[in-house]
Parts: structure tokens; sequence; C-alpha cells
């Protein structure tokens, strides 16, 4: 395990930019999971309803291929892409309203697995030369990284858990594996 210690100033020796450094950290800690919550809810609400109205969503064909491609064959586009569109929204609504949270958190998860699997079922459609250059669709799918994290951080919320702005112990010290 590597030890890191936080740059500060030397005991006695406060910054002059101490008081706006906590203010601003204070800030992140109490509205940060929130925004991450609500913007991702808005996102999959926001997608999710593309999907209702055919020909809106830029993901359309691709999802509806993967799912195709997954249960092969038994499960068409007339099926899979409301019931995508539905499982997005739901997401979506059960991130802004903070309702189902555990369960909104695990759809998130299936869809996320779901998500990325044209990576590996259309290499041909998600990359100019795998696994280094991906198209735009690939691109599309490869950010999910960040809304994986973002669903990871909400879920660390769940049992009451928060941001804080300082160790517990006072001590400034950061521990990395």
């Amino acid at each position: 395990m590597n030890t890191i210690k936080a740059r500060r100033p030397p005991p006695g020796v406060p910054s002059r930019l101490d008081p706006l450094d906590v203010a601003i950290t204070e800030s992140l800690a109490r509205y940060g999971i929130t925004v991450i919550r609500v913007g991702l809810g808005f996102i999959f609400l926001w997608f999710g309803a593309l999907k209702f109205v055919p020909g809106m969503s830029p993901a359309e064909d691709l999802a509806t291929r993967t799912i195709e491609h997954l249960t092969l064959g038994t499960v068409g586009p007339a099926v899979s892409l409301p019931v995508l569109a539905t499982w997005e929204c739901a997401i979506g609504l059960g991130l802004l309203t903070k309702r189902f949270l555990r369960a909104t958190l695990l759809l998130l998860a299936v869809q996320m697995v779901g998500t990325a699997m044209p990576l590996i079922l259309f290499p041909a459609e998600t990359f100019t030369r795998f696994p280094l250059a991906p198209t735009l669709e690939g691109q599309y799918i490869i950010k999910n990284v960040v809304l994986i994290g973002a669903g990871m951080v909400i879920g660390a919320t769940v049992r009451g858990g928060g941001l804080t702005t300082e160790p517990p112990d006072g001590d400034h010290t950061f521990h990395t594996q």
C-alpha cells in the first residue's frame, strides 16, 4: 500500500486561500452526489423517452440488434425497443425521485452490461481499428464507464453514506493500493 501526504502548509501557517478552499470543498461534498444523481436521472429519462419515438434515438438500431442477438433472435425490435425505453425511463425516474434506489441501481448495472455488448458483438461497427480507435458509436458506449462510476458513487450512499470534507481523524493521509 502506498501512502500519499496531501500538501498542506506547515502547522500554524494558514494559507490565504484556505477559507475559500474549505467553502468550495464543503459545497462539493454537500451537493456533488445530488448533482450526479439528478444528472444521471435526466440522461436516462431523456434517452429512454427518445426510444419511445421511432427514429428519434441514434442508438435505436444498435440497441435492438444487440438485444435480438443476445436473445438468439427471439426478441425483435417491436418488443425490445419499448421494453428498453421503459427500462431506461424507470432508471431515470428512480434516480430523480430517489425511490427504490437499490432496485434502480440494479437496473442500471444490468443495462450497462447490455450497453457494452456491441463492443464485443459488433466490433466492426464500434471500432475503426480494434481495440484502439472506436467509432462514434464505440465512443458513445465507452463513455458509459463514467455513468457506471456515477452509479457506484450513488450506490455508496444508499445506506446513508456521503462525502466528507476532512478525514474523520483530521489526518490528511490518503492510502492507495
